[in-house]
């Protein structure tokens, strides 16, 4: 019993709930370095172990979710009728996600962090917004808005009316990390210098196939005589949707410095926004991406 408890407490530090080829392998390790440990029965030695292991996980589960514990809450079957009697499926972290359904800050409970919530969503109302207090308050209501993703599974539109602040460029980088603890815009630009030459290359070798759009492109990238390694990053971005045969007019969007921005984004999912000078034709000013 001892060794199933440590072992089960092991398991559910790395992953809550483990496939069961995942199970088999920490059997497998178990006789491996313990081989007096083995079953006599059996071909492999350690199917007994491999059962024990799984049921004394879900009892450890189950008193983790008596405890309270958020991550095993949202997966408590609920008695009842209307939409309760659909289907039960684990809500499992997917691959990434470090901080699944993180436990609430101490001394704080659902109406504590319902109250920080409102304040947060008037706070989004003012023309002058404090960005240290709406920082705060999101990083303190991050559990409560993770259980709400994770359990009720909400519509965008419905987290975009009770969370407006997630929806700031900044705030989506952020919430990025606390789930996933890595720099988004860091790893996308990791990601692009690492393949954008390879997708040049391509490009090059292929670029009769996909018409005048691509090949001009291409001449705009060769005319460039300064800040190349910018140039080849936006080239690699802007040759994708013509590498792919899709219409890109949705997803790369430009307006200028002086214009509403509302109107420019309305419609799209996700986009790169090219923030124009108004005296310059074309010249960059930067680039963001727009959620909705």
């Amino acid at each position: 019993m001892e060794i199933l408890d440590k072992i089960a407490q092991a398991i559910f530090e790395i992953k809550s709930y483990p496939e069961k080829d995942e199970l088999e392998s920490v059997a497998a390790a178990l006789i491996q370095k313990y081989p007096c440990l083995k079953e006599p029965f059996g071909v492999t030695g350690y199917e007994g172990w491999k059962t024990s292991i799984k049921y004394k996980l879900g009892n450890y589960r189950s008193k983790l979710r008596q405890a309270g514990c958020n991550e095993v809450n949202v997966n408590k079957k609920r008695k009842g009728g209307g939409e309760d009697d659909s289907p039960f499926t684990l809500k499992k972290a997917k691959r990434g996600e470090v901080n699944h359904v993180p436990d609430y800050p101490q001394h704080h409970d659902d109406s504590t962090l319902e109250e920080e919530r409102v304040s947060l969503v008037d706070e989004m109302k003012k023309k002058n917004r404090n960005t240290t207090l709406i920082e705060q308050n999101m990083e303190l209501t991050f559990s409560l808005r993770r259980r709400e993703v994770v359990e009720c599974q909400p519509m965008v539109s419905e987290i975009q009316e009770r969370w407006p602040a997630l929806f700031c460029c900044e705030e989506i980088s952020k919430e990025f990390h606390r789930v996933t603890s890595k720099d988004l815009l860091g790893t996308f630009n990791a990601s692009l210098d690492k393949f954008g030459p390879g997708l040049l290359k391509i490009y090059r070798s292929k670029k009769g196939a996909f018409g005048q759009e691509m090949e001009d492109l291409l001449d705009q990238l060769d005319d460039q005589t300064s800040d190349i390694v910018s140039h080849r990053k936006t080239a690699a971005l802007r040759g994708l949707p013509i590498y792919l045969c899709e219409d890109a007019t949705t997803f790369f969007l430009k307006c200028l410095d002086t214009d509403i921005l509302a109107p420019v984004v309305q419609g799209a999912s996700v986009a790169i926004l090219s923030v124009l000078h108004d005296e310059a034709d074309n010249t960059t000013n930067s680039s963001v991406t727009s959620h909705e």
